[in-house]
């Protein structure tokens, strides 16, 4: 099995209460990505995506974009793995 791109992604700001999770849902659903997104306990937004590097570069520029205003700062890591996820959900 191919290696794919994997981000590990934390948004701080204002993004629980915000809709960012489903957001980042909606967001997936037009590429070609799987992963998972979720609230932590401190407040921020823990995002773990993967797919062709394109495809989560792009996706994440655009949940960026979609929740600009909200996010203050992203914590972003990145490497390549074997796949782990099948779709996109929240959790």
């Amino acid at each position: 099995m191919q290696d794919v791109h994997h981000a590990q992604v934390f948004f701080s700001g204002r993004v629980q209460g915000v809709g960012f999770r489903y957001a980042a849902l909606q967001v997936a659903k037009e590429f070609e990505v799987a992963g998972w997104v979720k609230n932590l306990a401190d407040g921020r937004v823990h995002l773990e995506v993967e797919g062709p590097v394109d495809q989560v570069n792009a996706y994440l520029a655009a949940v960026e974009e979609r929740m600009h205003g909200y996010v203050r700062k992203v914590d972003r890591s990145e490497r390549a793995r074997r796949p782990q996820f099948a779709g996109f959900s929240i959790q």
